[in-house]
C-alpha cells in the first residue's frame, strides 16, 4: 500500500534550538514511520526576510541538516533536499500567481504579524507578500497529501487549499489539495520569558555543549516575586517549569519540584540544576549523532545534492502535468 506523502521545510536563518525540536523535528522524526517524507531547506523563504545579507544561508543550511540527522531524520527513509536546487518550485510559484488574487495574500494573519515583529527589516517586497504562495508550490509540486502545521500556520494551508481549488477549476484536476495535519506543540518561551528567537539570544541551541546548557539554564527567568527560597512561588507560566514539562522525563521529580516550589521548600538553584541535567540528557544523543555526521567531510553537502536530485525528478513529473494542463507545451 502506497504511503501518503508529507512535505515540510525549515528556513536556514541560524542555528536550530529547542523550539525547533519540540515544534517540528520531534514530529518529523515520528512521521517517518508511516509516511513518505520530503523535508527541505527553505533557502528561498529565508530570502524573504534576509535578502540583504545572504552570506550565511548556505552555511546555516548545511548546519541545520546536520541537526536534523542528529535529531533522528533518516536519509534512508526521508528525502532531504534544498529548495533552490529544485527550480521547478519557482516555476509553479509563478503559475500560481496568475490565478491568486492579491487580497487573498494580504488577509493571511501572519503577514502583518511578522511585519510588526521584524519592523527593523524591509519587508515591503513581493517576495514577502507572496511567501504563502511559494509554500503552496513547495507542497503541491510533490503531490503532498498532508502538511504538518501548528495552529498559527492553519491559515497558510487554508490559503493553499483555496489556491489549488482555483487552479484546478481553471485548468482541470491537476494539483493535489493538501490536508492539514495539526501538530500540537509545547509553547516554549525564550530563556528571558520573551518569545524564543535567535535575534534575542534567548535560546538553547541543539549544538550547545553541556556546560553551555548549564550556564544558560542558570540565567533563566523565573518567578520575579520570589526573592528567597522559602517564599512560595508560582509554577504556572514559569519558564523553568515549562521547560521541565517539555524535557524532564522524570515525571515524579517534576511533580515534587512543583509541590516544593509552591510551598517555598526548594530554591531556584536546585530546580535549575535538575532542569539542566534533564535538557542535557535529551541533547546528548543529538550532539553525538551530529558530531558523527560532521566528522565525515562533505557528507551533508553530498546528501542534500542527492536528495535534491530525487526531489527534482518528482517535481519535473508534476510540472510536465501542469504545463500540459496550462497548454504551455511546445
Amino acid at each position: 500500500m502506497t504511503k501518503k506523502r508529507v512535505v515540510s521545510g525549515m528556513r536556514p536563518t541560524g542555528r536550530l534550538h529547542l523550539g525547533h525540536l519540540v515544534g517540528a523535528l520531534d514530529n518529523w522524526v515520528a512521521l517517518q514511520r508511516d509516511y513518505d517524507c520530503y523535508y527541505f531547506v527553505a533557502d528561498w523563504h529565508a530570502l524573504t526576510s534576509h535578502f540583504n545579507d545572504t552570506t550565511e544561508i548556505v552555511g546555516h543550511a548545511l548546519d541545520n541538516v546536520a541537526d536534523w540527522i542528529g535529531c533522528g531524520i533518516d536519509p534512508e527513509r526521508s528525502t532531504i533536499f534544498v529548495q533552490s536546487l529544485v527550480p521547478e518550485h519557482a516555476e509553479l510559484y509563478l503559475l500560481l500567481q496568475m490565478v491568486t488574487p492579491i487580497p487573498w495574500l494580504e488577509r493571511v494573519p501572519t503577514y502583518k504579524e511578522i511585519a510588526e515583529q521584524l519592523s527593523d527589516r524591509d519587508l515591503s517586497s513581493i517576495g514577502f507578500l507572496g511567501y504563502p504562495l511559494l509554500q503552496t508550490a513547495d507542497v503541491t509540486i510533490y503531490d503532498a497529501n498532508v502538511v504538518p502545521v501548528g495552529d498559527d500556520q492553519v491559515p497558510h494551508l487554508e490559503l493553499s487549499r483555496e489556491v489549488v481549488r482555483r487552479f484546478n477549476n481553471v485548468y482541470g484536476d491537476v494539483l493535489v489539495e493538501p490536508a492539514a495535519m495539526l501538530t500540537p506543540t509545547p509553547r516554549l518561551p525564550g530563556l528571558d520569558n520573551r518569545k524564543m528567537s535567535k535575534s534575542y539570544g534567548n535560546t538553547i541551541d541543539l549544538s550547545d555543549d553541556a556546560a553551555t546548557v548549564v550556564k544558560k539554564v542558570r540565567q533563566m527567568y523565573t518567578d520575579p516575586k520570589r526573592v528567597r527560597a522559602d517564599i512560595p512561588g508560582t509554577v504556572e507560566g514559569n519558564p523553568v517549569f515549562l521547560y521541565h514539562d517539555a524535557f524532564n522525563r522524570n515525571l515524579e521529580e517534576v511533580e515534587d519540584l512543583k509541590t516544593r516550589y509552591r510551598e517555598g521548600r526548594v530554591g531556584d538553584v536546585e530546580v535549575k540544576t535538575k532542569l539542566a541535567t534533564a535538557v542535557n540528557a535529551v541533547l546528548e544523543p543529538i550532539r553525538q549523532r551530529r558530531a558523527e555526521v560532521l566528522a565525515r567531510p562533505g557528507y551533508v553537502r553530498e546528501l542534500v545534492m542527492e536528495g535534491s536530485k530525487k526531489a527534482r525528478a518528482q517535481a519535473i513529473e508534476t510540472m510536465t502535468r501542469v504545463r500540459d494542463a496550462v497548454k504551455l507545451v511546445y
